[in-house]
């Protein structure tokens, strides 16, 4: 009986599962969303909500500690300055997993395992934002004064072309 074994084997061993998920991780916070199997983001999810846990604490301290999982000091920066502030307001659940499908060479359930407040999101809305404070016309907007919109200009027909041979 396993009793108190927490964690997936994945038909692993230990040394090749610790690599596979310091990977995961490290990956997970450099580009904030991957693509994985079902069983490796729940496993990844665990592991990175621990690190943004830590970088959460901003001690030196935290920052040897999240040193010694995390394979990059660039990404470890990018945890300490970046990520972590911004869930200084959250208590947990800082990832999200979405199941995308199966994949076709092996039917092994995918998802997709993401932060849940992702930097591309972020700006985004801050692009949609200043949009809106310009006044930038929408598409389908009719023409000012009742005016007729401008149609596109019809574009000519394809010329056929001989057969050759």
């Amino acid at each position: 009986m396993r009793h108190l074994n927490a964690g997936r084997k994945l038909n692993r061993s230990a040394s090749h599962r610790r690599a596979l998920f310091r990977n995961l991780v490290t990956a997970l916070l450099e580009r904030e969303r991957i693509k994985t199997t079902d069983a490796k983001a729940k496993e990844t999810r665990r592991l990175t909500e621990r690190m943004i846990t830590l970088g959460k604490e901003g001690t030196l301290a935290a920052r040897r500690r999240a040193l010694t999982f995390v394979q990059s000091r660039t990404v470890v920066k990018k945890l300490f300055d970046d990520i972590a502030p911004r869930f200084k307001e959250r208590n947990g659940g800082y990832t999200r997993i979405i199941k995308i499908g199966i994949r076709h060479g092996d039917a092994a359930p995918l998802s997709v395992i993401e932060l849940v407040t992702r930097q591309a999101d972020i700006d985004a809305a801050a692009d949609d934002k200043k949009k809106k404070r310009r006044g930038a016309p929408r598409a389908g907007k009719p023409a000012a004064k009742g005016g007729k919109a401008e149609e596109a200009p019809a574009q000519a027909p394809r010329k056929k072309r001989a057969a050759a041979g």
